[in-house]
């Protein structure tokens, strides 16, 4: 395996799309959502906690965690595949890019973006189509998300959404948002080879010939894990609909997310 590359993206904004048209190319492994950063954290809390590293020397110690680290996350694709370059799709990548870039020289993190009015319009419709489900994010008792506005509030207060745009917020003020490569959803949709193309040249290799006419679905997730607006199954066809988070949020509501958001919507360029 020649190299390990990273997706940490924004719910809803396509991250499962782009895994899935990267992975036509077949010097490509690409990854659902990923649990390996999980195995990361449970790593790094025990070599924080436990007495055995703790009593050895610490530069030692450290030099010894580095090579665990590094060597953990080619093994693990090792056992996965033998293709030669990897990306692993996992939404804590980005704010942690000075843990991965502590044990990997350089390391190159994808992120796609939405119009936050957008992503929210997107959860909500994926709730009303399951209404014969129960969400979590709903419990009448308590008025908490009984309507669409309230379910935006939750959602932007949750996991994984409110969590990744705190996430992305925080990337931005440590100043890693300049390591990483930022791909606006919009622009996937209307111009993708384009993107692609920026893509490929970021990570440092040749282009590639995609087919956005016939997109087969090569990730696969059990989306009753993830709960109601859990969709992680994409079309075959690259085409983008017209916005409609007007119809979905309201005015009202969907003036109120951007200006809450306004630092998001400054830096992305959105209007």
């Amino acid at each position: 395996m020649k190299e390990v590359f990273y997706q940490s993206s924004l719910p809803r904004s396509g991250s499962t799309l782009l895994q899935n048209i990267i992975g036509q190319n077949p010097d490509f492994y690409v990854t659902p959502t990923s649990g390996l950063m999980e195995l990361l954290y449970g790593a790094r809390a025990a070599f924080t906690h436990a007495k055995e590293f703790k009593a050895q020397d610490q530069t030692e110690m450290l030099s010894a965690f580095r090579g665990f680290c590094a060597g953990g996350v080619h093994g693990f694709f090792r056992g996965l595949t033998d293709k030669p370059y990897v990306v692993d799709k996992g939404r804590g990548w980005g704010v942690n890019y000075s843990l991965v870039s502590w044990y990997q020289d350089n390391p190159k993190m994808v992120c796609t973006v939405r119009d936050l009015r957008s992503v929210f319009s997107s959860m909500e419709k994926q709730y009303r189509k399951s209404k014969f489900l129960q969400s979590e994010d709903v419990n009448e008792g308590e008025l908490k998300g009984v309507d669409t506005q309230h379910r935006v509030d939750v959602w932007g207060e949750g996991i994984p959404t409110g969590l990744a745009i705190k996430r992305l917020k925080q990337i931005i003020l440590e100043g890693n948002d300049e390591h990483i490569l930022f791909v606006r959803y919009e622009d996937l949709m209307l111009q993708p080879q384009t993107e692609m193309d920026r893509i490929y040249n970021y990570f440092g290799l040749p282009s590639y010939a995609h087919n956005f006419n016939n997109i087969p679905q090569i990730t696969v997730e059990d989306d009753e894990v993830y709960g109601v607006v859990g969709n992680h199954k994409i079309r075959p066809i690259l085409n983008q609909n017209p916005d409609d988070y007007l119809d979905i949020l309201g005015d009202e509501l969907s003036n109120r997310i951007k200006k809450q958001y306004q630092w998001f919507y400054e830096y992305f360029n959105y209007k």
